[in-house]
């Protein structure tokens, strides 16, 4: 079932270029990392790396559903972030859970947090999701 989630990750050259990894996978929910490397910003953790984790996360998350084969397809429509801290030098995760699946729409949240559990990032993700 979650087999399209987990290729979004593992087969996808730009999560493979920022080193992104699935850490849990489960109905609804994603649970992502993005480990530190020092192309990623020496002072700061790039902002678009971080939107780029969320969009990804909340795409796992929508994609965990028995209903959904290969045929299905999806685009993310919006997405709404609120960055709450800087982050240096830090692996970061981010929380992905579906808040409602419609038949064609979906809309998740999304915080992103540090290894100590300080919070970076909030979101919220609106999805296109054809069964």
């Amino acid at each position: 079932m979650y087999e399209i989630a987990r290729n979004l990750i593992e087969t996808q050259t730009f999560s493979h270029h920022l080193g992104i990894k699935i850490k849990k996978l489960e109905q609804d929910k994603a649970c992502l990392t993005l480990p530190y490397d020092a192309f990623l910003g020496e002072e700061r953790v790039n902002g678009g790396a971080i939107a780029s984790l969320i969009d990804l996360s909340a795409t796992c998350a929508f994609w965990c559903h028995s209903d959904l084969s290969s045929k299905s397809r999806g685009a993310t429509i919006s997405l709404n972030i609120n960055f709450m801290k800087l982050v240096r030098k830090s692996d970061i995760f981010a929380y992905a859970a579906v808040a409602r699946r419609g038949s064609n729409i979906c809309v998740g949240s999304v915080t992103v947090k540090t290894g100590s559990d300080e919070k970076v990032a909030i979101a919220m993700v609106t999805y296109k999701l054809n069964a």
